[in-house]
């Protein structure tokens, strides 16, 4: 499998990230909610969570998937080596978060489901995210989102609209981050296969069924889905479903949605030359970042803020 040494994230990062994450950046009220995040929300809790309640993965613990780990991590040149947990979880769900420390989470249901190569296609997806810097912004959409309905109270409604409008924009880029992410699987994997099972198997795939599920079949259905856009109402109904008309903003494009744009880009000159070790270079680290500069003043008026948001929380409940 190739190694790219000192390769940028912006090497192989999807243009349409780039522009989501442009859109979301220049949405009022971002400034406000970073400031307040990188100020006052820290990592360090979730990572004792974890410790506390996870499989720490090393050289003598699950030996193997760190094996495939520190290649992966050596193939995008990453460093310092991110944290990789093992949850106890049957779903088959993986992600990545942390800034300052970035780690990995893989849930055992991701372990049971799919062969070594398609967790190591998850591993070098989960690595993209790092390797692309979109952990702090997951993080900061993750806390947007949880705090979005009592600020929108509080402000008696205006409040609510930006916030509306900012977890649009957060939901957008998530989606449309996970295509970079794919990206880097397929880099790694240098095999489009394993990273389209691995799709297929987290659409629907069973362990007692596998010898009945058909890749050729799946990637069928994905050109069938794309040609659902020939009639206009079915777009229509692809952005309401995407954006919560069934009770929730999805966080990821639908699998043969990603199998498309993948297999595209399979077959690119910029991937290609990608291959032939033809990339933008830069240091081994994340490429998004949040500015946390503010004045003093700004600062004092925003604890103020969260103050007395704090004192009509606490006025509200006493009064239930």
């Amino acid at each position: 499998m190739p190694t790219y040494t000192g390769i940028s994230s912006e090497a192989f990062r999807h243009p349409l990230d780039r522009q989501a994450e442009q859109a979301l950046r220049n949405l009022p009220g971002f400034d406000l909610i970073a400031r307040k995040f990188v100020e006052f929300i820290y990592e360090r809790p979730q990572l004792v969570y974890l410790m506390g309640n996870a499989i720490q993965v090393g050289p003598r613990q699950y030996s193997t998937i760190y094996q495939m780990f520190r290649e992966c991590v050596r193939d995008l040149d990453i460093y310092p080596e991110p944290t990789l947990f093992v949850s106890q979880n049957p779903q088959a769900n993986s992600y990545a978060l942390g800034q300052e420390n970035p780690y990995i989470v893989i849930n055992t249901g991701i372990l049971d489901l799919l062969d070594e190569a398609e967790i190591r296609a998850v591993l070098a997806h989960e690595l993209g995210h790092i390797k692309c810097g979109h952990t702090i912004l997951i993080q900061m959409a993750m806390w947007a989102m949880s705090a979005a309905s009592a600020l929108g109270e509080l402000t008696f409604g205006i409040g609510n609209i930006v916030t509306q409008g900012l977890i649009y924009a957060f939901f957008e880029w998530r989606r449309k981050a996970e295509l970079s992410s794919d990206r880097a699987a397929l880099l790694v994997m240098d095999d489009l296969n394993p990273v389209m099972s691995t799709m297929m198997k987290l659409s629907g795939g069973s362990n007692k069924y596998a010898n009945e599920c058909s890749l050729q079949e799946f990637i069928k259905q994905s050109e069938n889905y794309q040609a659902l856009d020939e009639d206009g109402l079915n777009q229509v109904y692809k952005f309401l479903i995407y954006n919560g008309a069934q009770g929730t903003m999805l966080t990821h494009p639908f699998p043969v949605e990603r199998l498309h744009y993948l297999r595209t880009w399979a077959i690119s000159e910029e991937y290609q030359e990608i291959h032939r070790g033809n990339y933008q270079r830069s240091p081994a680290s994340g490429s998004v970042n949040v500015a946390a500069e503010s004045s003093a003043n700004e600062t004092e008026t925003l604890r103020r803020q969260i103050e007395e948001l704090q004192r009509e929380i606490d006025r509200m409940k006493r009064s239930e």
